[in-house]
């Protein structure tokens, strides 16, 4: 993997480190913000245009592009009155940037506090704070990692429960049909959502404030850089639908959504999804599924998966 933050080296002697200036993120800024995400390097979800777009209301997300760097300010996953920032990307070192975030926390009169800090950037980070850092871990946000191929196939011994599933599905509908989501699509697929997310969804806050970001994602679906797909029953109704969005060597699932009344229909486009992404970007390696937000019936569906690796993420203070 390439180092996360830089990529090239300005003349940071003449960077005003009080320069940094914040403001909502807004649809238009979408081509500049995915322009610089793609140098993000980590395999987590912080970094990509669903993980910034879907949650702009909940984490009050706001940005700044300076010398060719990101800048992201929001808040904290479990302090939600405390304002945060993401590690930035872009051209600027790591040090020269962090310091920059620092100086601006002065001016503010705020404390410096690095929210969703993925494991692998972790050390660079606390070599560049010094021994006055406090890490934490976030629990319920780490992000569950797989192998594309082995949600394409389901096979092996591990996924005879799920292959099983789908097995089901393809039974009870000989006719199944697995299609790209087009724009032509949305109001059928936004009419399936209503009917769904209320009876599938929990009433937590992350869950509510996720539902409303998947519909406003279908009401601005031409904006996203975004890759979706919608599985049809017997009947040729909705049985599921997906969307993803590809990053380097990572399918990031943002949206899954099935009825839960159709046997085997969410196994069946999980795996019809990473089979179709394989063949439409044959560099993807890893599926990232996202977070489980602390809700025990999603984290053993997640691990249901067999994840071939847990995204650990960390405030530092």
């Amino acid at each position: 993997m390439k180092p996360i933050f830089s990529f090239r080296r300005p003349a940071v002697d003449t960077i005003p480190l009080s320069a940094l200036r914040f403001k909502r993120i807004s649809l238009a800024d979408m081509p500049l913000i995915n322009k610089l995400l793609q140098n993000a390097g980590s395999r987590t979800c912080d970094y990509t245009i669903g993980g910034l777009y879907m949650w702009i209301a909940y984490f009050g997300y706001e940005y700044c592009v300076l010398n060719d760097t990101l800048f992201i300010k929001g808040r904290t996953e479990n302090k939600l009155d405390e304002t945060a920032f993401c590690l930035p990307v872009g051209a600027l070192p790591l040090r020269t940037s962090v310091g920059m975030i620092q100086d601006y926390c002065a001016l503010k009169g705020i404390p410096t506090v690095f929210s969703a800090v993925p494991a692998d950037r972790l050390d660079e980070l606390l070599d560049i704070l010094g021994d006055d850092a406090r890490v934490e871990n976030l629990e319920g946000w780490s992000d569950y990692l797989y192998d594309i191929s082995s949600l394409a196939t389901f096979s092996g011994k591990h996924m005879m429960k799920k292959r099983n599933h789908v097995n089901r599905f393809l039974a009870d509908n000989p006719h199944w049909k697995f299609e790209a989501l087009t724009y032509d699509l949305i109001p059928e697929v936004s009419l399936f959502f209503a009917g769904q997310s209320l009876a599938a969804d929990t009433d937590s806050a992350p869950a509510i404030h996720e539902r409303n970001a998947c519909a406003e994602v279908l009401a601005n679906f031409s904006s996203y850089p975004f890759e979706a797909a919608v599985l049809r029953d017997e009947s040729g109704e909705i049985a599921a639908f997906t969307v993803g969005e590809v990053i380097g060597d990572t399918l990031y699932v943002h949206i899954e959504k099935i009825n839960h009344e159709i046997s085997g229909a969410g196994a069946a486009i999980c795996k019809l999804f990473a089979s179709y992404m394989m063949r439409r970007y044959p560099q993807l390696r890893y599926v990232n599924r996202e977070e489980d937000c602390g809700d025990e019936g999603l984290r053993a569906a997640k691990m249901a998966y067999h994840p071939t690796a847990i995204l650990q993420k960390y405030n530092v203070r």
